[in-house]
């Protein structure tokens, strides 16, 4: 699976982005699909995942409320919507594909995109 992410970009504090991974793979809407932020100095860490019919949403506490992540099977795109942005939410943001239901660990997923660098300024 190769995953394309996209979206990223600098933006003031309390603004908002949206961010697109697209996907190679056909069998798209058979995988959970999975954001990951990592923060300079800092291990890559979960931030949303969505279950393959997008039923399930699971989200890391520090972005509940703010981040709401959908899927599209049509156009094999996940989407990341993130609003109300603090400076701490800075980060390269990661796709990622999993045959887990809705995993919060970065080794429970397989396939990743290149990331894409959100920038928040305050």
């Amino acid at each position: 699976v190769q995953l394309q992410a996209f979206g990223g970009g600098l933006v003031q504090a309390g603004g908002s982005l949206r961010l697109s991974c697209v996907a190679s793979e056909r069998t798209f809407s058979t995988l959970t699909m999975g954001w990951f932020r990592q923060a300079p100095g800092k291990e890559r860490a979960f931030v949303a995942a969505i279950s393959r019919g997008g039923g399930g949403t699971a989200y890391a506490d520090s972005v509940k409320g703010r981040f709401t992540i959908s899927r599209d099977a049509a156009r094999k795109t996940v989407y990341l919507q993130m609003n109300s942005l603090k400076p701490e939410d800075t980060a390269v943001y990661y796709c990622a594909s999993s045959n887990r239901f809705l995993p919060t660990q970065r080794e429970q997923y397989e396939f990743w995109g290149q990331g894409t660098l959100v920038t928040v300024s305050s």
